[in-house]
This record gives C-alpha cells, structure tokens and sequence, in this order.
C-alpha cells in the first residue's frame, strides 16, 4: 500500500479535536448537534478548535436536519463567515424532494467557498442514483471526496456497493476520494485497504463511551494502529 491511509474523526469540541490529533487522526469534520447527524458548527466554535490543533479541518455546511438545502441564502452566509475566519475545507451535500442531487443549491454554496476543498456526505447515500449524483458532481471546483457508507444503514448493508465504487476509481464522477464512514468497525478496514480504500471517516468509533463522552485518545490510537498496519 505504501501511503498512509487518511483518518478523519467528527470533533465537536476543542476537547475532542485536541484528543482526535493526539490519537493520530489526519483531520477532523466539525459539527454540532449529532442528534440532527451534524450541523454547522459556529464560527467562534471553529476559532477555538483551529486555535487548539494543527491538523486540517473540513466544516459541516448544514443548517437542518435532513438532506434538503433549506435556507440556502443562510447557508450560502455561514460559508462565507467561515471563510473570513480561516476555514479552508468544507463538507456539504443537498438532495431535491426526488432524491437526486439539488445542484442549484450546491453550486451556489461551492461558488464562495473559493475553491477550497470539500467532501460531498453521506447526502449520497440517500440519494435515488449514486452513480447520476457522481456525474451531475462532477467537475465541481474543489470536489476531491465522497463520505459514504454505500447504503443509508451503514457499511454492514453497503459494503458491496464501496468495493464496485473502489473498483471504478479514475472514471469519469470516481476520480474523488471515497472516504468510509458511517457504521465502520475494525473489521472492515482489511477488505477496504485491500481493494485501495485509503480514507476512513469515524465517529461514534472514537466515543466507545457514548456520544455524551468526549473523544478517547485510546480509541483513536487504535483506528491508527489498524490503518497503519494496512
């Protein structure tokens, strides 16, 4: 394999982004409010954790719960509040009321983010068409990954999915990352890494004590060791 896979942990806090980089993840995806599944963390949040940790940051653009764009004009403003005050990656993702890609609202997000790079959620996972999301996508200044699971219930049910995307990687809407997550446990590092799956996403996986609980330096350390040892 040679190069080190990417560990990305979810951070809400400057106690557990301090913790994620001491344990030896790469970078972090900040939110708030996980009962929503992650919304957009203030700005002063944001400040406090860049001032924290030295490792990259991606900031979850998502105002509601749900895949919906909602209040674009609200989310369009926080992105750019975000930006003045040194966010430089991003995570977003918008589905319509079909299930496919709302891409007036993600276009309109991506155009004041600069450039800068972002990961479109698990927003795909929900979608009708994986593969017509990943096309409409592409191009998109600034898209280098996808978090997905390959199923809306996790990587137990999306497995087969994650190993027929991995295996398409550098065709047209699959030359981005796939960065794993949601429902990943140990086990299913060895068969990822092996078909090339070089990003793991966790986050209730770094909080064996419950989402309650801050994140354990152990934990982390662990998800390393595994990724370390390929």
């Amino acid at each position: 394999m040679g190069q080190r896979a990417v560990l990305e942990v979810i951070a809400l806090g400057v106690e557990d982004a301090v913790a994620a980089q001491a344990g030896g993840a790469d970078r972090l995806e900040l939110v708030t409010d996980m009962a929503a599944d992650g919304l957009t963390p203030t700005v002063e949040a944001f400040a406090g954790i860049r001032a924290a940790v030295d490792i990259p940051l991606r900031v979850m653009l998502r105002l509601a719960d749900g895949f919906a764009a909602g209040d674009v004009d609200g989310v369009v403003r926080v992105a750019r509040e975000l930006r003045g005050a040194g966010a430089d990656q991003f995570v977003l993702g918008f589905l319509d009321a079909e299930g496919g890609v709302d891409l007036g609202a993600v276009e309109r997000v991506v155009g004041v983010l600069d450039g800068c790079p972002w990961t479109f959620h698990r927003a795909l996972d929900h979608a009708v068409d994986r593969d017509a999301v990943r096309k409409q996508l592409d191009g998109l200044p600034g898209l280098d990954t996808y978090l997905t699971a390959g199923s809306p219930v996790g990587v137990d049910d999306g497995l087969a999915t994650l190993l027929a995307e991995a295996a398409r990687c550098g065709e047209p809407g699959y030359e981005q990352r796939l960065l794993v997550g949601g429902g990943l446990r140990l086990e299913h590092v060895p068969g990822l890494r092996a078909v090339g799956v070089d990003a793991f996403h966790i986050g209730g996986a770094a909080r064996p004590e419950g989402w309650g609980r801050p994140v354990s330096v152990g934990a982390v350390e662990g998800w390393r060791r595994a990724l370390d040892a390929g």
